[in-house]
């Protein structure tokens, strides 16, 4: 047998991470296994200056380089990285940056979307890009840009994806990663190459953008190891890694943690009247696919909510919150959470609970009630995703997967099986980076492909199966929650 390894540097909106993943190949093809191991962990704290809420890159970087000192150790044949989307830097002619990158969450780009749509038009935007109309998308950060006048754009030479900073001070190459890239609302599918008639038509400078390349390219060479480009985006990177199999090749993915990216796997890109009107978005993903989803909020809220109660005192595991929802009356009360008040940071106990009293609803009061809220809303928001989306495709669904960190919420894996009638498949939690690392494997040649690295996923072990239960009840509360939705004024979706 002989073992090898490969570095994932993982970057999510609430910490980082890199870690090794061990592939051991033995004499049979198809009964390798793999392994990961943490090197360094460390969390991703964003910071407000003069109004502006900003990414602390240094910082990020100074922990991926104590991450991959010890991996180095290890001896790795190659180093992946993948990030969050839609965020950016822009650098000068020298390869500096102009700024610290600002966080989707900052509210520059408050009216943005708006203004986009009045010069362009919502139909020809989404015929250019395929993806989902929401404030915080690349392009509506670059119109603030445009609005404001700003000397950075006027003098910027190239722009890049967070992930693709990254890999430029690693290797020194400019470029932007597909999968990353189909996020910003400025990449045309059905070109393969920037909207570049959109950016012109908004007076976006159509010359800061670099090639784009695919996941499994290297570019470049850290400390003497070789770098490649997995899916740079972490819910590409995560989808890589669903465990799915020929027996259930009619499948859909949650990618859960603090956003949930509800979808499914297509082979290209659906943009017509119907996918415009259900605000879905085609992301990029491996192996020539695209990634019909939609965002829901996520884990986010209850984050915000463990924020709020530990600042008055109240500290709460995440597992101790979901034995307190789990003891809550089932279905009480509902919320819309893709409700566009709660994308900012702040007290959201307070604003679930608004949001309940302005429908008329019972008020949740304690922490168990307000996450109960939460999550059953949250399994309601995925039935109403795959319903879209089914319907988009006339596909079916024979199992979910849930990928990520909201794979380990038992109780919300369970009322998503309920919620939608389809039984979930949770696991892996470390989706991200067993993507990551199964792409550079491919690259590689020690994988022939994303089949046979999906297997690989399936036999580690780690992943829990959940039964529908109670659907009829289930079935009766979608109702409320598709009539709650249609009264909504603010949602992103």
């Amino acid at each position: 047998m002989t073992t090898q390894t490969v570095l994932a540097v993982d970057l999510g909106a609430e910490s980082g991470r890199v870690m090794a993943v061990h592939v051991t190949a033995t004499a049979v093809r198809g009964n390798d296994t793999l392994r990961v191991e943490e090197l360094h962990r460390f969390p991703n704290t964003p910071v407000p200056v003069r109004g502006t809420l900003h990414w602390d890159f240094l910082c990020l970087w100074r922990d991926i380089q104590a991450g991959l000192t010890k991996g180095l150790a290890l001896r790795p044949a190659s180093i992946g990285v993948d990030t969050w989307g839609v965020d950016f830097a822009l650098l000068d002619v020298h390869g500096e940056l102009l700024g610290n990158p600002v966080h989707y969450r900052d509210r520059r780009t408050e009216g943005m979307m708006e203004l986009v749509l009045a010069r362009v038009g919502k139909a020809q935007v989404f015929e250019q890009t395929g993806i989902q109309f929401m404030p915080i998308n690349t392009l509506y950060q670059l119109m603030s840009l445009v609005e404001k006048q700003s000397p950075q754009l006027k003098v910027a030479h190239t722009f890049l994806t967070a992930p693709d900073l990254i890999n430029y001070w690693l290797t020194g190459t400019l470029a932007c990663e597909f999968t990353n890239a189909t996020t910003t609302q400025l990449f045309n599918p059905r070109t393969g190459h920037w909207a570049t008639e959109l950016m012109e038509a908004l007076d976006i400078p159509r010359s800061i953008f670099p090639p784009i390349i695919q996941p499994g390219t290297p570019i470049g060479a850290y400390e003497g190891v070789s770098v490649i480009a997995p899916a740079c985006h972490d819910t590409g990177s995560a989808v890589a890694a669903v465990p799915a199999s020929a027996q259930t090749p009619h499948y859909a993915y949650i990618s859960s943690g603090t956003w949930s990216l509800v979808g499914l796997e297509v082979t290209a890109p659906i943009i017509n009247a119907a996918a415009l009107a259900a605000n879905v978005t085609n992301e990029g993903g491996v192996a020539g696919t695209y990634r019909l989803l939609k965002n829901v909020m996520g884990l986010w809220i209850i984050q915000q909510c463990r924020t709020t109660w530990e600042a008055d005192g109240q500290t709460y595991t995440y597992a101790e919150l979901a034995l307190l929802a789990e003891a809550a009356p089932l279905l009480r009360s509902l919320i819309d959470p893709n409700d566009a008040r709660f994308l900012p940071s702040g007290n959201h106990p307070v604003l679930v609970q608004a949001l309940c009293a302005e429908r008329g609803q019972p008020i949740p009061q304690t922490p168990g009630e307000i996450v109960r809220c939460v999550l059953d809303s949250l399994a309601l928001a995925y039935r109403d995703v795959l319903q879209t989306l089914q319907s988009l495709t006339d596909a079916t669904c024979e199992v979910i997967h849930i990928v990520g960190g909201g794979a380990r919420n038992e109780l919300l894996c369970q009322l998503t099986a309920d919620a939608t009638g389809v039984p979930v498949v949770a696991g892996p939690v470390e989706a991200t980076v067993l993507g990551n690392a199964l792409v550079q494997l491919i690259a590689r040649g020690e994988l022939a492909n994303i089949a046979e690295a999906r297997q690989l996923v399936a036999k580690m072990g780690d992943l829990q199966r959940y039964e529908p239960q109670d659907t009829a009840r289930w079935s009766e509360a979608f109702q409320r929650y598709q009539q709650m939705r249609s009264q909504s004024t603010e949602s992103l979706s």
